[in-house]
């Protein structure tokens, strides 16, 4: 998830440049319509913000499903160490 994450935000930690690229300079004005690449750069961050709300909230969900059977089974059998490990594990983990 973290690799994902981030290569996902590679637009967001390049967005200077992608700024840069993206308004035309006065030699380019004539050839590039600066509100379709502003409107195109906006909508690729807003997918990129979205997809990647969307991986992190279905990452907290299948987390927290995770820690509640964790906890389950940390009821029937209290005195298991590696079961209490891995809980605290996925605890921190959300």
């Amino acid at each position: 998830i973290q690799e994902l994450l981030r290569v996902m935000r590679t637009i967001d930690d390049r967005i200077v440049h992608e700024l840069n690229t993206t308004i035309p300079t006065a030699s380019f004005v004539g050839k590039v319509d600066p509100g379709q690449t502003c409107k195109e750069l906006y909508e690729s961050l807003m997918d990129a913000h979205t997809n990647r709300e969307r991986i992190i909230k279905n990452c907290i969900s299948q987390t927290s499903a995770v820690v509640k059977t964790l906890k389950e089974e940390r009821e029937k059998a209290p005195e298991d160490a590696a079961l209490l490990k891995q809980l605290r594990k996925e605890q921190t983990k959300v």
